[in-house]
């Protein structure tokens, strides 16, 4: 009977999205004590989630376009850890700034504020401090996020995040690093979700650990089929990245886990920027055009400067 509720609901909300595609969808942004919320026509489709006693901020949640339900999970068994869409890291000098525990590190924000707010786009800037309980950070990160929805299947969030590092910073090898998602539990590749990255690899199996420019998640509700992708910018220094995928719905372009011993190094005053676009969509990846829209974008990243920048 549930089921049958959710369908009767799905087909309004169906007809609903339909006429909104003639329409320009208008984006606003609403802060509530430790959230922005980003709202598209006055719905809610995603939360930035900041406050102080969190491991580090994160998004959730972040709505489909046709179900109007969350395409990512809060925490869900296995690795409860794991929030939504989040940027973390485990073995940072020695700290773990990813699985719960914030004695062990914590990634701080120093409150987002609003820098752009107009019906095409929202622009959030946030600063955050990489620490443990009583130390000085190691870490600073700028991170810029900007929402916008160019059709009514279709949301995008683009991440640009700068670390700073305050110390001499090394990562030893982890599978627990950088730009991350966990989709919900129904649109898992285990409950009948498709995994696939732009070579039209399929599952863990076949696309964990293997370079590609993007991954993308989709799986079917009654009211369609829906999914998020992730791009890796042309311009981070490990593209295309390899993936670290799971079936049961999590995936994440890092090079972390398949580093040398020697692992990974910022000196003191370098940076490093990352650049990461979510594609929230309705269909699978093939009719949602997720290749297509990745050539797009590439195009666009040609023209900005993500580099290592040595102080000189």
């Amino acid at each position: 009977m549930n089921r049958v509720r959710w369908c009767i609901a799905a087909l309004v909300l169906v007809v609903w999205t339909a006429g909104l595609a003639a329409q320009n969808l208008a984006l606003s942004a609403e802060r509530l004590d430790d959230r922005w919320i980003i709202r598209i026509d006055d719905r809610v489709f995603t939360v930035y989630r900041f406050g102080d006693g969190q491991k580090y901020p994160y998004l959730y949640p972040v709505i489909g376009p046709l179900s109007g339900r969350s395409l990512t999970a809060e925490c869900e068994t296995p690795y409860p850890h794991h929030r939504s869409l989040f940027f973390g890291c485990d073995k940072v000098n020695g700290g773990n700034y990813w699985q719960e525990g914030n004695e062990q590190g914590q990634i701080v924000s120093r409150g987002p504020r609003l820098v752009y707010a107009g019906p095409e786009r929202i622009v959030l800037q946030d600063t955050c401090d990489w620490r443990r309980p009583g130390e000085a950070p190691i870490l600073r990160d700028r991170r810029t996020l900007t929402f916008s929805a160019p059709t009514a299947s279709l949301r995008f969030i683009d991440v640009a995040i700068t670390l700073d590092a305050l110390v001499d910073i090394h990562i030893e090898k982890t599978n627990h690093s950088l730009f991350s998602a966990r989709m919900a539990p129904d649109l898992s590749v285990q409950s009948g979700g498709v995994l696939r990255n732009a070579q039209d690899a399929r599952g863990e199996k076949n696309t964990y650990g293997v370079p590609s420019p993007w991954c993308d998640y989709s799986g079917r509700r009654c009211e369609g089929m829906e999914g998020l992708a992730i791009f890796d910018s042309p311009q981070n220094p490990w593209h295309p990245s390899p993936w670290f995928t799971r079936d049961y719905g999590f995936f994440s372009p890092t090079p972390m886990y398949w580093l040398t011993e020697a692992g990974f190094s910022i000196r003191q005053g370098d940076s490093l920027t990352v650049r990461y676009r979510v594609v929230v969509h309705s269909g699978d990846a093939q009719t949602a055009g997720i290749g297509e829209l990745y050539e797009q974008w590439k195009k666009n990243c040609r023209q900005c400067i993500t580099v290592i920048r040595t102080k000189t």
